[in-house]
Formats: structure tokens, sequence, C-alpha cells
């Protein structure tokens, strides 16, 4: 008898972000808002940079373009800017990051070519209090875009719409293409 086969890192993403979306978009405001320069303009261009590369290893999704991580990211802006310790969990957890990149592979975390090098470092800090607020943050930031919401062919949320009884509740093929 055959054991049944680990999903591969991706496959178990695009099974993931199938539930997040219709969990953190239904019908729930938008709990963000994306200022994607102005948390480039608080944290730094570099960091900046190294967050949305990170945001992209962590919700992997060839489709996706940078702009949508960069939302994503975007939302410690106005954080950021208000809430020192925030700011300082995230600048110091991107420069644990680009030093762990830099003694593994002599270069900062988002120059790292290869995914699966970046993964290593990543992999390294998932127990670190900075790795759990971006993951945390990012499963709504991320998946609670409309532009986002299109890609993976989710409908949006139907509260306002008398729900889905009527509005075709056994129609959905997004959940195939997650």
């Amino acid at each position: 008898m055959s054991s049944p086969q680990q999903p591969k890192r991706r496959q178990f993403f695009k099974i993931a972000s199938a539930g997040t979306v219709a969990t953190a978009s239904g019908g729930f405001p938008m709990l963000f808002v994306p200022n994607a320069v102005l948390a480039a303009e608080v944290l730094g261009a570099d960091a900046f940079a190294t967050l949305t590369k990170m945001a992209r290893d962590i919700f992997p999704h060839d489709r996706f373009e940078d702009t949508l991580y960069s939302n994503a990211v975007g939302v410690y802006g106005e954080q950021a800017k208000s809430d020192e310790k925030l700011k300082k969990l995230l600048l110091d957890g991107v420069a644990k990051l680009d030093a762990d990149a830099n003694k593994k592979f002599k270069k900062p975390y988002a120059q790292v070519e290869k995914e699966t090098d970046r993964l290593t470092i990543l992999k390294a800090m998932e127990k670190s209090e900075f790795f759990g607020k971006l993951r945390g943050d990012l499963v709504v930031s991320l998946y609670n875009q409309p532009a986002v919401w299109a890609k993976l062919g989710y409908q949006g949320p139907s509260a306002d719409k008398g729900g889905y009884i009527n509005r075709g509740f056994n129609d959905q093929t997004w959940m195939d293409r997650a």
C-alpha cells in the first residue's frame, strides 16, 4: 500500500489561497488601505523591495504582477508612519533577512535569484515575530484586493446583492483555478 504523496509547495498555496480568498474577502470591509509609495518612503526603498519579494515568496502566484504584492506591503505605509514599534519590527526583520542572505549567498535577500535559496532563509525565521506578523497581515492585504479576486476568478462578496443562493450558488469555477 503506497502512502499519499505530499503536496508540492505551490500546489499547497493554490489550495490554501482559495479558502483564504473566501475568508478574507467575504463581505468584510478592506481592513488596510495600501499606499506603496508611502511605505517605500517610511521604510526605505530597499526595505520595501525586500518585503515585497518576501511577500511573493510567502504567497507565490506566478499570475500575480509585482504591483499586487507592492500593494499588499503598502499597507504598512500609514501604519509604520504612526507606529514606531511596528516600523522597528519590520526594519529589524529586513536587516536580519539581509544579514542571513549575505552570510549564505553574499548578497541581500531581494537580490538572491533562486526562490529555493530565498526559501531556506525564510524557513529559518518562520517562527519569528517578524515572519508571523508579515504572513498574518499579507493573507488579508494580498487576498483582499479586487484585482486578486479577478486573477483567481472570485466574483467578490455577494451580501449586498442578496447572497449567492439566487446568484450562481453552484456555478463557481474559481476554486478549480486557484
